[in-house]
C-alpha cells in the first residue's frame, strides 16, 4: 500500500514527463539538451517517489472508535498523492526555466 499513491499518478505524471521532453520544438535538440532533459526527468521522478513515500510516512491514521475506523483513513494515499505530484511538477518547471535560459534561440 506504501506506493499505491504513486502509481495511481504514475500514467499522468508520465504524460507531463513526455510533454516535458517534446516541447517546445522551437529550443535546438542538442545532445546537451537531451542529457539535461534525461536528468531533470529522472530527478522529477526521484523527486515524486520520496515526496510520496515521506508524506505516506507522516500520515497519522485515525484510531478505531466505538463504531469502527474513523473517517479520514483516505489521507494515507492523498497525501502522498499530493506531495508526488508536487515535487514532480515543481522539478519540471524549474528545469523548463532552466532550459529555457540556456537554450533559448537569441534575436539579434
Amino acid at each position: 500500500m506504501r506506493y499505491l499513491a504513486i502509481l495511481l499518478l504514475a500514467p499522468w505524471l508520465l504524460i507531463l514527463g513526455w510533454a516535458y521532453w517534446a516541447y517546445p520544438k522551437s529550443l535546438p535538440r542538442t545532445s546537451a539538451r537531451r542529457s539535461f532533459d534525461l536528468a531533470a526527468l529522472l530527478l522529477a521522478a526521484f523527486a515524486a517517489v520520496e515526496c510520496a513515500s515521506t508524506a505516506f510516512d507522516t500520515a497519522s491514521m485515525p484510531t478505531v472508535g466505538q463504531y469502527g475506523p474513523a473517517s479520514g483513513a483516505i489521507w494515507q494515499q492523498v497525501l502522498p498523492a499530493l506531495y508526488g505530484y508536487g515535487a514532480c511538477v515543481l522539478v519540471l518547471v524549474l528545469a523548463m526555466i532552466v532550459r529555457h535560459l540556456l537554450w533559448r534561440v537569441r534575436a539579434n
